[in-house]
């Protein structure tokens, strides 16, 4: 600075001049200097929010393929399990002189594996439609409360479930529904709450008219789900964490595919607690 200020004075300006020219070359030093700390803490800013958004999406598709390698897993098992079992019981009737009451129990057990297998396939087809938007529905006016009970009905009657089921279905209740694809609903929120009920409990199945809405609702008395998981549970591929509830059968698409109908029907679902314990699965159709 004394170099350039005697430089200044053998160039014939004064000293005032030369002490002005020093200040403003001292202010634009102070304001370059400003911007290159601005400059670079918005750098340093931006680059540790996109590590974070990295990591973020690093996390976040590794919990995704650990779900689908635990989908595999598990339709792996699903769908070998009720086909060795109806072989085993076909080779036995084959096999084997056997009273008529023991025959009729095998092929209900057979019977009944194989509507498994049925409707894992149809879970996972109609998955892979919703997947790549191929999926449609036609919604026709249809008597919703005879459809559910002669529904119901058959299927209670079909199997041998070791739960007390009871229906609460108030008659004459007309909706706009596809009937290919509407039994899902109602079957998976049933099916779940048989799979995470103990032997001797109540599941309930409520249909009822309310101001222009109509409810649905399937309650247990199960295992319950903690709140944190309330608000994942409808994710494709999701299971409860619960290693009491990851030993029962499933893949994780009953309740994806629950909600995407509902939403096709016009409709929301949440899950609430059933007190002492379960959960009630509630629809509302608007």
């Amino acid at each position: 600075m004394h170099l350039k200020s005697e430089v200044n004075l053998l160039k014939g300006e004064s000293p005032e001049e030369v002490i002005s020219n020093g200040n403003e070359l001292n202010a634009k030093l102070r304001t370059r200097w400003l911007m290159i700390s601005s400059e670079g803490s918005v750098f340093i800013c931006l680059l540790l929010l996109g590590g974070y958004q990295v990591r973020k999406t690093l996390k976040k598709e590794n919990a995704l393929a650990q779900q689908q390698q635990n989908f595999l897993l598990s339709v792996t098992h699903e769908l070998k399990s009720p086909i060795a079992s109806t072989k085993l019981q076909l080779q036995t009737l084959l096999k084997h002189e056997l009273d008529r009451t023991k025959q009729k129990e095998i092929i209900t057990n057979a019977i009944s594996d194989t509507e498994r297998l049925n409707t894992l396939v149809e879970n996972i087809l109609l998955a892979a439609k919703i997947e790549n938007s191929v999926f449609s529905i036609y919604k026709e006016s249809f008597n919703v409360s005879e459809y559910l009970t002669e529904g119901l009905n058959q299927t209670i009657k079909s199997f041998n479930y070791k739960q007390k089921v009871v229906l609460n279905i108030e008659p004459n209740i007309r909706m706009n529904i596809d009937k290919t694809s509407f039994p899902s609903i109602i079957l998976n929120l049933f099916e779940n709450a048989v799979k995470y009920s103990s032997e001797n409990s109540t599941i309930t199945i409520g249909l009822k008219k309310q101001n222009e809405n109509v409810i649905l609702s399937v309650a247990d008395e199960g295992v319950g789900i903690s709140d944190p998981e309330k608000a994942s549970i409808f994710q494709k591929f999701y299971r409860v964490g619960n290693e009491e509830v990851r030993k029962t059968k499933g893949t994780g698409l009953g309740l994806y595919i629950v909600n995407y109908l509902v939403t096709q029907h016009n409709g929301t679902i949440a899950v609430k607690n059933n007190y002492p314990k379960g959960s009630i699965f509630e629809v509302v159709f608007s």
